[in-house]
């Protein structure tokens, strides 16, 4: 009787090395599975400038810390992804940073913005939610450009829950981030 084994490919950081560089795609790897999307949508980019702009707005009125967009966290070969915005304390950033400019472990703050299609939106509420939370992410915003609404998740036990589904109207602030308040419909103005 013959035995069929099957086995998942698993990435790594290493592999995406020989993958083609394309500008316009971008490519993540969550527990050994690689992610592959295209550029943004302009509003799903101007909604993540936006809320960059307001933490870093923040950050540098009380030195407590820094935003960045895009920035590349490397947890281990196989769980490498490229958030939207990040806040990073000052304390953390010097201890997280390498030498290539890449975080090796994880930021306080990591803000995802939906982007269109079922697997994108899965991979942002399952897989990064997960990764997140068990690499020790304080507190994590997943928003939705198009219903204009911002779920925040903050770490309780040793996970990430859902504390509140903020809409436009709405105020957020932060524990992590002292006095910050935000109005979410400012997130989405032009």
């Amino acid at each position: 009787m013959d035995t069929i084994v099957t086995q998942t490919v698993r990435w790594t950081t290493s592999d995406l090395e020989l993958l083609d560089t394309d500008e316009w795609k971008r490519y993540e790897i969550v527990d050994g599975e690689l992610f592959v999307t295209r550029a943004p949508h302009w509003k799903h980019q101007k909604t993540a400038a936006n809320i960059y702009l307001a933490l870093q707005t923040w950050s540098i009125a009380n030195s407590l810390g820094e935003a960045n967009c895009t920035p590349g966290l490397i947890f281990t070969d196989t769980d490498s992804v490229i958030p939207d915005v990040i806040w990073i304390s000052q304390e953390r950033l010097k201890v997280l940073l390498d030498e290539q400019g890449h975080l090796t472990g994880a930021p306080e703050l990591v803000v995802e913005v939906l982007s269109s299609g079922t697997t994108n939106e899965r991979r942002d509420r399952e897989a990064k939610l997960k990764l997140y939370s068990i690499q020790g992410v304080q507190e994590y915003w997943i928003v939705d450009w198009r219903s204009q609404k911002l779920e925040v998740y903050r770490r309780e036990k040793s996970q990430l829950k859902l504390m509140a589904t903020l809409f436009a109207n709405d105020e957020l602030i932060s524990p992590l981030l002292p006095d910050f308040k935000y109005q979410i419909n400012q997130f989405f103005s032009s």
